[in-house]
């Protein structure tokens, strides 16, 4: 069973969700681990990066091998200057790469 974070990501930007309250998320995330989700669901273009920010907030304090899966997704790029924006696709492996790696340092999980 997984937990699915694109509203985390709030509002600001093209896709999102409206405002969200990240003290709330954060404690949605961890109810839902103590209930047996084992994966989260994000990707960078959540929010523009927040919601695998929020995720990473949520995991604090938890110990690596009692940690969830964590499944991000690529091929959305934005523009910081045009947060509103619809973000293009971009499915060259370079950008592929770029963006996994990306992801990682927000969750602060390994590769």
């Amino acid at each position: 069973m997984g937990f699915g974070a694109w509203a985390l990501g709030g509002g600001g930007w093209a896709f999102g969700w409206g405002p969200q309250h990240d003290a709330q998320s954060i404690a949605s995330i961890r109810h839902a681990l103590e209930l047996g989700v084992n994966w989260i669901d994000t990707a960078a273009v959540y929010g523009l990066g927040h919601s695998e920010e929020v995720v990473r907030q949520a995991l604090e304090g938890i110990p690596s091998n009692d940690r969830p899966y964590i499944f991000t997704k690529c091929g959305l790029v934005w523009d910081e200057r045009w947060p509103d924006a619809p973000p293009r696709q971009v499915l060259a492996p370079a950008s592929i790469r770029r963006e996994c790696e990306a992801s990682l340092h927000p969750v602060q999980v390994d590769g």
